[in-house]
């Protein structure tokens, strides 16, 4: 007898459909998986067999074969024995399974017969809905997941003999069912606000300027300024995510199995993440044997946040180059390559010297002046043109510390944010991919960069002057452009190339 169940499996960031097909036949007791199975697909027949003894059925006790289609890409992970059980039940009492073309099932077997939640629910069920699927079957962990997709019913199960009995028609289940617009209301909230934030003016401005028009920013400072708590809050002034947006990265998070708890079964904030500067690169940009989405693409759409910037890797940090500026990254293996979506902003922090108190006023810094360049060094000149922003963050003073009054709440700051976004958007609404600022290309930057006069040589002075780099001059451009997008100014006037200007912190080489 054969019977045929449908699953699916994750590649990249998306998912394909996989034809599971459990075929009984005479012969020594045997069970052999087909389909370039992985170690953890091939121990299913252990798992899976002991699960449906556990749950009161019998399996085939001839040759079974169990083979996985299409057999030319490699199936990885325990999602599969949810729907091997299902055939091979269906083999073993040779009961015909009604409408089973209908459904897509994925879910890891416990060995009592309990389903347990797997990663990648929400790509599966996009595949199962663009594959024409009816609904899909997953664990009930995972339910709240999966039925974030429109198109499609889903059905959570706890254990084995309620799946079968479900598919059997013996049992009847109610689809889960979720209100998109009613979740993001209410988890499109933060637990930290820019109004914690005491004094530290200029910083909160210049992380205005560097949300507003999505560039990449480095605080440089001494320990205890507050570069970390600043940092933390960026997300809470950046424009909500839309629909879009929260379904790619929801993804992302899915694969890396960050969604297994049914409290955070969908992204409807903007990630930010902080990875410990004793990262490796592929835990980083992604990669691996069969490459999985790193740290830069789990922060898509949000904040990846370098503490401690000189202490990381050299050559770490240098992988980041060509995500930064294409905003994603390509994993490239012998079996073929994946790209991975990467559009994040990266903010940085590092201490003016290695001991952190060089230039500070109350504490003697104990670095010569050696000691200080070579600590500046291990950021590479290519790393820091690609950070449009640099920001002195200073000690606190007592006065702002013990200040009652709250600073500017992040609602305020988001308002002003989003409305040079719109400024923005439909500056490049004939554009292609560009959205802001930070991703204008040479010819965007000739078309709306042309500066006035006075900003003319204010530019050239400091060109002559401070010696910039060519990439430099054109970050400068796109900062000036969006303090001039904040003023609702349609021209690049002085004043907005001068703080563009002061935000060059390394360039003007004050900490060397």
């Amino acid at each position: 007898m054969l019977a045929k169940v449908y699953s699916a499996a994750v590649y990249g960031v998306d998912a394909f459909e996989v034809e599971i097909e459990v075929n009984g036949a005479s012969g020594n007791s045997v069970i052999v998986v087909v389909g370039l199975p992985d170690v953890a697909v091939k121990e299913s027949k252990d798992r899976v067999t002991t699960a449906i003894q556990n749950s009161g059925y019998r399996w085939p006790r001839g040759r079974t074969t169990i083979n996985l289609a299409p057999a030319d890409v490699k199936k990885e992970g325990p999602s599969f024995d949810l729907p091997i059980a299902l055939g091979m039940i269906a083999v073993g009492a040779e009961v015909e399974l009604l409408n089973v073309e209908e459904f897509c099932f994925v879910g890891e077997l416990a060995l009592t017969g309990q389903v347990r939640p797997v990663k990648g629910v929400l790509p599966v069920a996009l595949e199962a809905r663009r594959a024409g699927r009816r609904a899909i079957v997953v664990p009930m962990e995972n339910a709240r997941e999966a039925a974030m997709v429109e198109g499609i019913e889903v059905y959570g199960v706890h254990n084995l003999r309620e799946a079968f009995e479900f598919l059997t028609g013996e049992k009847t289940l109610t689809p889960i069912r979720e209100d998109i617009t009613q979740f993001f209301a209410q988890h499109q909230n933060y637990e930290v606000d820019f109004s914690d934030v005491r004094g530290q003016h200029h910083v909160k401005r210049a992380i205005e300027v560097a949300v507003a028009g999505n560039h990449n920013a480095l605080f440089i400072g001494p320990p205890g300024s507050g570069k970390s708590m600043i940092a933390k809050r960026i997300p809470t002034i950046i424009p909500p995510m839309t629909l879009e947006e929260a379904i790619e990265s929801t993804k992302i998070h899915s694969i890396c199995g960050l969604l297994l708890d049914p409290a955070h079964s969908f992204v409807a904030t903007r990630p930010f993440r902080a990875p410990h500067h004793t990262i490796s690169d592929i835990a980083l940009i992604g990669g691996g044997a069969t490459p999985t989405p790193g740290e830069i693409s789990v922060a898509h759409n949000g904040v990846l946040f370098l503490d401690e910037l000189p202490e990381f890797r050299r050559p770490t940090l240098e992988v980041l180059r060509q995500p930064l500026e294409d905003s994603r990254v390509t994993i490239s293996r012998a079996t073929g390559s994946l790209t991975f979506p990467a559009d994040f902003m990266l903010i940085a922090a590092m201490n003016p010297c290695k001991c952190g108190y060089f230039g500070d006023p109350k504490r003697e810094c104990r670095c010569s002046p050696n000691d200080v360049q070579r600590y500046r060094d291990r950021i590479s000149g290519p790393l820091l043109d690609r950070i449009d922003i640099h920001v002195e963050v200073p000690a606190v003073q007592y006065q702002d510390i013990s200040s009652k009054v709250p600073g500017e709440s992040s609602a305020a700051i988001r308002e002003r944010v989003d409305q040079a976004r719109q400024i923005q958007r439909a500056r490049f609404a004939k554009s292609g991919k560009t959205r802001c600022n930070s991703r204008m290309s040479a010819q965007l930057l000739k078309r709306h960069c042309a500066l006035e006069e006075a900003a003319e040589g204010m530019m050239k002075m400091a060109m002559t002057e401070l010696n910039f780099s060519a990439r430099a001059y054109d970050r400068i451009l796109k900062v000036a452009r969006t303090i001039a997008d904040l003023a609702n100014s349609e021209n690049i006037q002085a004043d907005h190339v001068g703080e563009a200007i002061q935000y060059r912190t390394l360039d003007r080489n004050l900490w060397a």
